[in-house]
């Protein structure tokens, strides 16, 4: 559950002026032909709503949150967009779009909506932390710190406020303060799950096994997140102890059977032990889950050349780096068995 993993994307943040005009955009209404709006009764329900009301700003925000959670992102952001043209006074609809472009990962994009949602309503607290946690992908650090403290200021004990700084001081490699902020964040709401699971990640990276209390409390907090039994398994790898990070990693696939980093693991910890045939199969299962990843069929040609199978190691090595030409282990697992058999 990493943040950072975006160093640098050029943003501009400058003071955006606007004037509150209600119901003043001048582009027509969006084109309500799509099948996909016929697609269930509710989207079809409020499609015909917006035919009769064709300047209503809310029916298209709503319909646009409703196509989001459907995942139509581009006919969701159509409809966010339209929202903001025929109402502009509402900073809920330009942070929705700031929010779909963010999920998007168009950052620039995202950081002009949300700023334009800060500008309608300073006091927005969802918008400013939307803003903060933009500038925590970024590394941006200072300016998240400034975005988040304006928040603390207003609102003291918000719990998502401290979650982004537990973020930040983890990214600046301060665990203390780190800790210390999760801490503060699920004192405020004892089933913040996120902060619950990076208090275990942080006590399971220094080998305190309290943090396997905080990840078994994360997994009851949301059972369909199955991480924090693979981050225990993880631990327990560390420290060596196989048995037990098997049968958390077994657990973990009993629950999502398409958990691939799971399997992964598992294949790395039967090489160790020599179980080259063991290995080959969690990674042949990869393959047949995600037959786009490279690094599945790399892990398979090493077993495959483990158990002197040099024809299907160099099948595999080929395939691995046709799949991405920066991938150089299977160039090098190649130029290792030229003119091999």
């Amino acid at each position: 559950m990493k943040f950072s993993w975006i160093k640098y994307f050029p943003i501009v943040l400058g003071i955006i002026l606007f004037t509150g005009c209600k119901n003043g955009g001048e582009k027509p209404p969006a084109d309500n032909s799509d099948p996909v709006y016929q697609s269930d009764a509710k989207l079809k329900g409020i499609t015909e709503e917006i035919s009769k009301n064709p300047k209503d700003a809310e029916l298209y925000y709503t319909r646009g949150m409703m196509l989001h959670k459907r995942q139509y992102d581009s006919l969701a952001l159509k409809d966010l967009k339209m929202a903001t043209t025929l109402d502009t006074s509402r900073a809920e609809y330009y942070s929705a779009v700031g929010d779909l472009l963010f999920e998007n990962k168009d950052l620039t994009g995202s950081a002009e909506w949300i700023q334009k949602a800060i500008a309608r309503n300073p006091t927005d607290k969802k918008a400013r932390l939307k803003i903060a946690k933009l500038f925590l992908y970024i590394g941006n650090f200072p300016a998240a710190f400034k975005e988040i403290n304006i928040v603390l200021m207003k609102d003291v004990h918000n719990p998502e406020a401290y979650f982004l700084k537990g973020m930040i001081y983890k990214d600046m490699k301060d665990t203390a303060k780190s800790i210390s902020s999760f801490m503060t964040a699920i004192q405020e709401n004892p089933d913040y799950h996120d902060a619950t699971v990076q208090l275990g990640l942080l006590y399971t990276a220094k080998k305190d096994p309290i943090g396997l209390r905080y990840l078994d409390n994360a997994f009851k907090l949301d059972t369909m997140d199955v991480f924090p039994i693979f981050a225990k398994g993880v631990y327990y790898q560390g420290m060596k102890n196989y048995a037990a990070a098997k049968e958390e990693y077994k657990k973990c696939i009993m629950r999502n059977t398409h958990y691939t980093d799971a399997y992964f693991n598992m294949g790395y910890m039967l090489m160790q032990e020599d179980s080259a045939q063991k290995a080959w199969r969690q990674y042949n299962i990869v393959t047949k889950i995600d037959p786009m990843n490279p690094a599945g069929y790399f892990n398979r040609g090493v077993c495959s050349e483990m158990m002197d199978s040099i024809k299907n190691a160099v099948a595999d090595y080929r395939m691995a780096s046709s799949m991405d030409s920066s991938y150089k282990s299977p160039k090098e697992a190649l130029a290792r068995l030229k003119g091999k058999k």
